[in-house]
């Protein structure tokens, strides 16, 4: 049959069009392609380690430090993110390649392979980041080595030593050790010795200053199993202590020099002077207790511990010093009311100069010669029986008084006079406790 001619067309039959383009085969549907077909996966038992029955299998590691997120003296641990890496050879894994290029993989092929069993050991928890994947890498080259990488954060033990808190510096270790095979199956080591530990230069906490990283790597020996190999990252860290000056030791200070403003006030001022003695007290116990709080209860004497506690006794000691001071006074006031009564019960000593009369707040300073002076000189005319009595009278008091001279002796002295107490103490406390901070400060900067 002949064609339709199109009237449109002018009676030209149509054509069909041409393909632009074939149809483009996607390479990853291809069972040559398969990762267990090149790598030869369903050939091997990756159970075993590689040259198993055969010398150990060196496994080099490097880490890289993202950041030391937290130290924690109440539970004496670290926590740590870091990248871990694993290099060894697998000859399984080798496969044919004409650009020598490697091969990268995720996660899901690690459960396939033979990996290292690294683990930390001291750690209280770890885990691999998840998000928004497993954070593994496993990169494989055609001659069969393999690069193993993984973001792992995690939580370790560090013995901290606590004696020269908050002066102090402590040392933290991050252990790694394969779990099942020991020195004789797998060979632990740093790849590039020191050079193997990187950090991040914007790693920074808040109390503390990273001084330095460096790593180390010995056998370590377990009766049960024998001996491992065991690497160790260490570092070094300062604690900044003037976040301390301002929590604790100034108003430590403070304290104790506001216990000192009670020298200063009259002793008769009974409420005024307990009262800040007391709040001074409190005050100090409540710092202790809050230093404490943050602290773990170890059983040695800290260097936080020395500074508060002679900042507490110097406190309580102002408070003990006004207690004598009010109970001296007390004992005076009580010695000066009976001689007051006794001299109003003997006859009365009449025209007596005012330079002759006793003052019950002064000592006494008269003798027998200022007495037969004064009776020589007495402008006044008497009988005998008069003069015997003022002798009488004058003799009595003045027998009082010295006895109190014969026994003032320099410490005597200051008790009989409670002013001077608080005048010695304006000078004692101050000069004790600054020279307290002058041996502190040297003995532990």
């Amino acid at each position: 049959r002949r064609p339709r001619r199109s009237k449109s067309s002018g009676g030209r039959p149509r054509r069909r069009p041409r393909l632009l383009s074939k149809k483009i085969m996607d390479g990853t549907k291809s069972q040559k392609l398969r990762t267990s077909h090149l790598l030869r996966i369903d050939e091997h038992d990756f159970t075993m380690r590689p040259a198993f029955a055969g010398p150990a299998v060196p496994v080099g590691v490097d880490v890289q430090v993202e950041s030391l997120d937290s130290i924690s003296e109440v539970d004496m641990d670290f926590t740590m993110t870091l990248y871990l890496r694993h290099y060894w050879k697998d000859e399984r894994l080798a496969f044919p390649s004409a650009t020598n290029k490697s091969m990268t993989f995720d996660g899901r092929l690690v459960k396939k392979i033979w990996v290292p069993d690294v683990f930390f050991v001291h750690s209280k928890r770890s885990f691999i980041h998840d998000t928004t994947t497993d954070n593994i890498m496993l990169r494989v080259f055609p001659d069969g080595h393999v690069l193993y990488s993984l973001r792992v954060t995690v939580t370790a033990a560090c013995n901290m030593d606590f004696s020269r808190f908050p002066l102090d510096s402590q040392t933290c270790t991050l252990e790694l050790e394969s779990y099942a095979y020991t020195d004789e199956d797998l060979m632990l080591y740093w790849k590039s010795g020191d050079e193997s530990l990187s950090t991040d230069d914007r790693i920074s906490l808040s109390q503390f200053l990273i001084q330095k990283f460096h790593t180390t790597s010995r056998l370590a020996f377990y009766s049960s199993t024998g001996w491992y190999n065991r690497l160790y990252i260490n570092f070094t860290l300062r604690r900044h202590i003037f976040f301390f000056l301002l929590q604790t030791y100034f108003p430590a200070t403070l304290m104790v020099m506001l216990s000192w403003v009670s020298f200063w006030i009259d002793r008769r001022a009974v409420p005024a002077r307990v009262s800040l003695g007391i709040t001074t007290v409190l005050t100090m116990s409540t710092i202790i207790t809050g230093v404490n709080a943050s602290m773990p209860r170890v059983s040695y004497i800290k260097a936080v511990d020395i500074y508060l506690w002679v900042s507490f006794v110097f406190v309580f000691l102002s408070v003990l010093e006004y207690a004598a001071v009010n109970y001296l006074t007390t004992v005076r006031d009580g010695k000066d009311r009976r001689l007051r009564e006794k001299s109003q019960n003997l006859p009365c000593a009449c025209d007596m100069p005012q330079s002759k009369t006793m003052m019950l707040d002064e000592t006494y300073e008269a003798d027998a010669n200022s007495l037969a002076g004064y009776i020589r000189t007495s402008k006044v005319s008497e009988d005998e029986s008069d003069k015997q009595e003022q002798m009488v009278v004058h003799l009595a008091l003045d027998s009082e008084f010295a006895g109190t001279k014969k026994n003032c002796v320099y410490g005597f002295c200051i008790i009989q006079n409670t002013h001077t107490i608080d005048t010695f103490s304006r000078v004692i406390f101050p000069g004790a406790y600054i020279l307290f901070n002058l041996i502190y400060w040297c003995v532990y900067c």
